[in-house]
């Protein structure tokens, strides 16, 4: 049978403008095995490849199988999502969660689910899709602050704040395009004067910060101010899915009746959950090394701008390097690649028009000399293309 012509052409022009911008993306096979030093995923901690994390997986494999084969409130929630789930209590220093099949997943139905219409969402302009996902889906009223500008919040709830209405306030603690952060204590401190719903995804900040590994929200010790924390286990964890941990048990019982990401999905492979409680053991062991994970994310950053690249002088582990050309990441990327080296190029619409970048994502596990070698050649790289 054909294809119907009408969605058929709807298709093709909507690919040929993306490619007359320079914005076509295609699906391409990457495997880092050959030896390419890949600084474009998220595993800043070689987590899915240390030997104890994946012979933990290993073991949950040979003992549970290869899948979970039910939704969680059938059969799928099994001992190895229950032992997770205590360990992520315990790390993080909360008395209730839940463990989601991933990230876009967690965001999109927290946020798609506890806020309601008249409720407000006050959220960073530069939340993650997932988020801006959710509170669209859930009918509540959206109003964005300046980037990390913790004043113009503080104005928008001066204004906004009423007995009337539930305001949630959203932001990440480390930014995914960009790696910066905002004030968190200071966010606190906001929370202290106006009545808000709080919920910080910690995805990126996860094994960098914190003695325990934990977070920013460790280390800014604002745990009892934040209702909702999300986190990933396909990132610093070296697994995957994601979690969401609650200062109220009522909200984890409200998601587990409602959120329908929740209800209706096949749960996470118990494996996958057995290679990250192996993971948070092993960030959680790293405490001695952490204040050395910042150091050489400034040095690396404080390299590129010495050659001329402009980027944030912080310490996170997402090193974004703006070009503004979309072409010009691409190519920069491309020139990288052929020198062994990945790192991701992105452009609108995951960023904003004008704002097309490199993003590298550092490796705790790299040298200072590494680091050296490497930021000399992204720079030569984004030299040559701009």
């Amino acid at each position: 049978m054909e294809v119907n012509a009408a969605l058929r052409e709807r298709l093709a022009k909507s690919l040929r403008e993306r490619e007359e911008l320079g914005l076509k993306r295609t699906l391409r096979v990457s495997d880092s095995r050959d030896g390419t030093l890949d600084l474009a995923n998220n595993d800043y901690f070689e987590s899915s490849s240390d030997r104890e994390i994946v012979s933990a997986a290993t073991r949950g494999l040979e003992h549970y199988g290869c899948s979970a084969s039910a939704s969680p409130l059938v059969t799928g929630f099994g001992p190895a999502h229950k032992e997770l789930l205590e360990s992520l209590k315990s790390w993080h220093g909360y008395r209730s969660g839940m463990i989601w099949n991933s990230g876009y997943t967690a965001n999109q139905a927290i946020l798609g689910t506890l806020p309601g219409k008249g409720d407000l969402v006050l959220a960073d302009r530069l939340i993650h899709n997932s988020m801006i996902s959710g509170i669209l889906k859930s009918g509540a009223r959206l109003m964005r602050y300046r980037h990390c500008d913790v004043r113009h919040l503080g104005e928008l709830l001066e204004k906004q704040s009423s007995p009337d209405r539930i305001i949630f306030v959203v932001t990440e603690s480390v930014f995914s395009m960009d790696g910066d952060y905002p004030d968190l204590g200071a966010m606190a401190e906001l929370k202290e004067r106006y009545e808000f719903v709080w919920i910080v995804d910690e995805a990126h900040a996860l094994g960098w910060y914190g003695r325990r590994g934990s977070g920013l929200v460790e280390l800014n010790g604002v745990e009892k101010s934040v209702d909702v924390l999300v986190g990933t286990l396909g990132k610093a964890l070296g697994s995957m899915g994601a979690y969401s941990l609650f200062l109220d048990e009522k909200t984890e019982a409200y998601l587990v009746n409602y959120a329908e990401e929740f209800i209706y999905s096949t749960y996470l492979a118990p494996s996958a959950a057995c290679a990250a409680i192996a993971a948070i053991e092993r960030l959680r062991s790293l405490e001695e090394q952490r204040p050395s994970f910042a150091a050489e994310s400034l040095f690396f950053r404080k390299r590129l701008a010495e050659k001329g690249m402009q980027v944030y002088l912080n310490d996170s582990p997402i090193v974004s390097i703006h070009l503004g050309n979309p072409e010009w990441a691409i190519e920069a990327a491309d020139r990288l690649k052929r020198q062994g080296i990945l790192v991701g190029a992105i452009r609108p619409p995951t960023v904003p028009e004008g704002t097309s970048r490199l993003r590298v994502s550092l490796k705790a596990t790299l040298s200072r000399e590494r680091l050296a070698e490497v930021a000399d050649k992204v720079a030569r790289a984004v030299g040559a293309v701009s």
